[in-house]
């Protein structure tokens, strides 16, 4: 097939030609996808620029345009001769829905240089925030949990040792609540309110104060959960936060005291949670 040819059968198929090709002397040609939005099909004419001969074979890919529009290449590039090309831009196009999406922004996920699957979009940098180290915040979170959850030991240590010292007082001299009513309503100002948190939540964080939302920290603080525990401790991950709440303040377990004047509870985003006391 010659060069007019080739060039004849692209323009029949709806494909236009580039002005430039940064990774070859080649011209590219390109048009969008007939169902995917954002998605074009981009060919490799294997006609070179200079010469205005063909100089190899047409390859054939899928491109997602992100936000920022630059070009994701989201399938391998497969080339073949001038008879195969046509059914070959067809078998690419149906490749379109194998391809992964972002669950956040239901972008199209391309491999990039580090041989990760991520975002085209790369929406996790629209949360905000200096990007930190990985190994740095990890070994952070870790360290701040296993200090909260060592104070907590602590603190429960003291109050048993405290029980078994207390003084037992007179039956005779023991004084009560003047009614039931009044003993309930104090247990239920301060009952223990529970949510599930699994690990690979992607969670932020609420300010409570007095069983009331006060403040919603989403998309100013975002963590993933590592893990959890028997004991209700949670792990995160915090990947960003430009607010000015400090870490040390942020929850690091599934549960809080109900009725406080001011407590801190994540606020799960990937999947619906709820928080209820507990039985």
């Amino acid at each position: 097939m010659s060069v007019v040819q080739r060039k004849a059968m692209l323009k029949a198929e709806g494909f236009f030609p580039h002005k430039k090709n940064a990774k070859g002397t080649t011209i590219i040609y390109s048009r969008k996808h007939p169902t995917a939005k954002f998605v074009r099909v981009v060919i490799d004419s294997g006609i070179g620029k200079r010469s205005g001969k063909v100089v190899g074979n047409a390859g054939v890919k899928l491109c997602y345009v992100n936000r920022t529009k630059s070009w994701r290449e989201i399938t391998t590039e497969i080339f073949t001769d001038n008879k195969g090309l046509v059914s070959l831009i067809k078998k690419v196009e149906d490749s379109e829905k194998f391809v992964k999406t972002c669950k956040h922004c239901k972008a199209k996920k391309f491999t990039a240089k580090t041989g990760n699957v991520v975002c085209s979009n790369a929406c996790w940098t629209a949360w905000g925030g200096k990007k930190k180290s990985a190994n740095t915040t990890k070994k952070t979170s870790q360290k701040i949990v296993a200090q909260k959850v060592a104070a907590h030991a602590a603190q429960k240590g003291k109050a048993a040792s405290k029980k078994k010292t207390q003084k037992v007082t007179p039956k005779s001299q023991r004084t009560y609540p003047l009614n039931k009513t009044t003993q309930k309503k104090s247990q239920k100002k301060y009952q223990k309110i529970t949510a599930e948190i699994l690990p690979g939540d992607l969670v932020s964080v609420e300010e409570i104060e007095f069983n009331k939302i006060t403040h919603d920290y989403t998309g100013s603080i975002l963590g993933i959960v590592m893990k959890t525990d028997d004991f209700g401790a949670v792990e995160v991950n915090w990947t960003a936060n430009t607010s000015s709440l400090p870490e040390w303040d942020m929850p690091f377990t599934d549960h809080y005291k109900g009725g406080l004047r001011r407590s801190y509870r994540f606020k799960v985003l990937s999947r619906k949670v709820e928080w209820a006391g507990a039985s």
